[in-house]
């Protein structure tokens, strides 16, 4: 279980010095195997936020759509999903384009029974960005309020949270890439969610 872990430290400073902050590398999503692409994936707590920071290796670029809550997840993504209570059952589910379009819903979630996606709700003060650097990588920031959630993100809490990503290849070939792999390509496996502990 510990490669699903991942220890949420807290930042108290003007800016993040991301460099310093542990990374979690995506691998496929089926079963584990090394990725066409590197995808690395970097969370912190300040006062006011949860920071996630996805760094992606990317030569190819599809993102076609504009408006929030679009199907963006037809095309290149990276996705948060995280389950504040832990039960499985009710959880967020939130997707970033390159073109910086954000897709975020509530997911009720039965065993065995398709996800009930509510994109009527939007997470309010959420704010992102992507930057595309130089050497070919795209950085996603993505701030997430804390006073949005009912579980705050206190020392010694525990969120259960996937992070995703999903990329076309120059041959139109999709990739499907879990930091906790599901066993098959379907992001809706709220029992194989890691471990976000805050400290």
């Amino acid at each position: 279980m510990e490669n699903y872990v991942y220890r949420c430290g807290f930042e108290s400073g003007p800016g993040i010095e991301w460099q310093r902050i542990e990374g979690k590398e995506l691998v496929g999503t089926v079963n584990g195997e090394a990725p066409r692409l590197r995808t690395i994936v970097k969370m912190c707590r300040s006062a006011e936020y949860v920071h996630v920071r996805f760094e992606c290796e990317d030569d190819h670029v599809v993102a076609t759509y504009a408006n929030r809550d679009d199907p963006i997840y037809r095309e290149d993504v990276v996705e948060i999903f995280l389950d504040e209570i832990g039960a499985g059952t009710h959880y967020k589910e939130y997707e970033f384009s390159p073109r910086n379009v954000v897709f975020d819903a509530l997911i009720e979630k039965k065993p065995d029974k398709p996800p009930i996606v509510n994109t009527s709700w939007d997470h309010e003060g959420l704010r992102s960005r992507v930057t595309a650097r130089d050497d070919g990588w795209l950085v996603f920031d993505i701030d997430l309020p804390v006073s949005a959630f009912g579980k705050p993100p206190i020392p010694g809490t525990s969120w259960r949270m996937n992070f995703y990503r999903i990329d076309a290849d120059p041959q139109g070939t999709r990739h499907y890439w879990a930091w906790s792999p599901t066993g098959k390509v379907d992001y809706h496996k709220p029992e194989k969610f890691g471990y976000v502990l805050f400290e």
